[in-house]
């Protein structure tokens, strides 16, 4: 199993579990107005859309009011949070849009490896949804140095094949953000996750929509019920997030 050596713990005699982080810790972490400053600060190098402009107005106005007793927290302080803790050098998203959390990964790890997964479909939402080379342009708007994969294409497909033409690659952070049928979700969790570092993070979206009330359940079945897996979830505000901490080898 390869390991992500920012959050484990080497010793010849382990009296404790290896991996330092928990999901908790990444959700607390997340919650910090640090952490959405700098999503914030992110968030305004791109280029807006209605939903950008809406989460950028939400943000700000939760921590000018609240502070720290705000404890908001999405998938993008999420990713700000175990990118920072994580320093990862290779970073997997199904379900990449506009790109605006994978620009918040390469912002804070400007030589992570991103490989993104999507349809763009036109339209996406009702918002444009302009593309792969429109996604290039953001990461370069944050300054990344790294590589960027992009592929389009059925990720319950795509990103199988793509695993299995590169068995070396192995991610510390992964979001699953695509299809939101259980069983599309459920899939492309199964498809992942064996190649999720030990210490590495998983992070699946939305997991408190109203119209997607499946994807609790899809966490639980598939992440949650592992035992080699740490998870907490967060459904206070927003559509919540759920992040999983691999923390053993093995169930």
């Amino acid at each position: 199993m390869h390991r992500n050596p920012a959050v484990t713990f080497q010793r010849e005699v382990q009296w404790f579990e290896p991996v330092l982080l928990t999901a908790g810790a990444v959700l607390r972490l997340a919650a910090r107005p640090p952490i959405l400053r700098a999503v914030l600060s992110t968030l305004a190098r791109l280029q807006p859309d209605d939903y950008l402009v809406f989460v950028t107005e939400y943000m700000s106005r939760g921590t000018e009011r609240f502070g720290e007793s705000w404890g908001y927290a999405d998938l993008l302080t999420v990713l700000q949070a175990a990118a920072s803790v994580l320093e990862p050098e290779a970073y997997l998203e199904i379900g990449v849009r506009r790109g605006r959390s994978l620009s918040v990964v390469a912002a804070a790890c400007p030589t992570a490896d991103l490989y993104g997964f999507d349809l763009w479909v036109p339209n996406y939402a009702g918002m444009p949804n302009p593309g792969p080379e429109f996604v290039r342009g953001e990461l370069s708007r944050v300054g990344h140095r790294g590589r960027a994969t992009l592929v389009t294409g059925e990720s319950q497909q795509s990103v199988p094949a793509f695993l299995a033409d590169h068995p070396e690659l192995y991610f510390d952070l992964i979001t699953v953000d695509g299809d939101h049928a259980a069983t599309s979700a459920a899939q492309d969790l199964r498809n992942v996750l064996p190649r999720l570092k030990l210490g590495g993070v998983v992070v699946l979206d939305d997991i408190a929509h109203p119209q997607h009330p499946e994807l609790a359940g899809c966490w639980e079945e598939v992440v949650a019920s592992d035992r080699s897996f740490d998870t907490a979830l967060y459904s206070e505000l927003g559509y919540g997030v759920a992040v999983g901490v691999r923390r053993r080898s093995e169930p």
